[in-house]
């Protein structure tokens, strides 16, 4: 059995100092160790992306990088996105063009999609599909998924329409 390491990772702006098997991979760390189940396991060869995190903002598939390779690191998953009980505006945008369904790969597909974003704010539609590649849906056809992108790109989520983390379901400001 290999001996422990201690590491340090901040994840979802808290910090967390465990002892980790060096074998033990982030997705696994995340999931069973601090309870981020939105970060998904899907096949555990970095061909699906539903496991995609950020580390130091940068997209990773957390299914083949080792906990320890974290060590030091901020890590951002599909949890972290989300604001004072708020949706982030892209959570917001995948729900509201509905770019789900089955949900699988959702967390994954925003997480890349918030990388794409934050390299490219204006991305046309093949740039979009092109930043996608190695995220895979295989319920939508990836049409709502694109559209969700773009809306988030153009500012084009119904201002009106906002989603509590964690409820899923719309609340419309101003209607009681």
């Amino acid at each position: 059995m290999a001996s422990s390491k201690t590491i340090t990772v901040e994840v979802d702006d808290v910090s967390y100092t465990d002892d980790v098997e060096p074998r033990l991979l982030l997705v696994q760390y995340l999931r069973e160790r601090l309870g981020k189940t939105g970060t998904l396991i899907g096949c555990d060869t970095t061909n699906c992306g539903a496991c995609t995190v950020h580390l130091d903002g940068v997209s990773v598939k957390s299914c083949t990088m080792f906990a320890v390779q974290a060590d030091g690191h901020r890590v951002t998953t599909i949890e972290g996105l989300a604001r004072d009980g708020k949706l982030a505006p892209l959570q917001r945008t995948f729900h509201e063009c509905h770019a789900l369904q089955c949900g699988f790969c959702t967390p994954g597909m925003i997480m890349q999609s918030a990388s794409l974003l934050a390299e490219n704010p204006h991305p046309s539609e093949q740039e979009i599909r092109d930043g996608l590649e190695g995220n895979l849906c295989r319920c939508t056809g990836y049409q709502n998924i694109v559209a969700a992108v773009q809306a988030a790109a153009e500012g084009t989520l119904s201002p009106e329409a906002t989603v509590s983390a964690g409820s899923g379901e719309p609340e419309t400001a101003g209607v009681s």
